[in-house]
């Protein structure tokens, strides 16, 4: 399993969001690569991202809806 995480540039999510994820992953019982990317409010909207923390396990959005972008 392949986990993106998106951050925009101020987003202070960072250390909870790896904190929460390799909780969440030790209670389930699985391994994932968890790569994580800073991105611009322009690379939000060409990657179809829509907000920050914005999650995609194995290239599929885990929350759909809303417009491309980060504040």
């Amino acid at each position: 399993m392949t986990i993106d995480c998106y951050l925009s540039e101020q987003c202070g999510s960072y250390h909870e969001l790896r904190e929460n994820l390799g909780r969440a992953l030790a209670e389930l019982g699985r391994s994932a690569e968890v790569r994580f990317h800073t991105v611009s409010y322009d690379e939000a909207v060409a990657l179809g991202v829509n907000g920050s923390p914005f999650l995609r396990i194995d290239g599929r959005d885990l929350v759909t809806g809303g417009s491309p972008g980060i504040a």
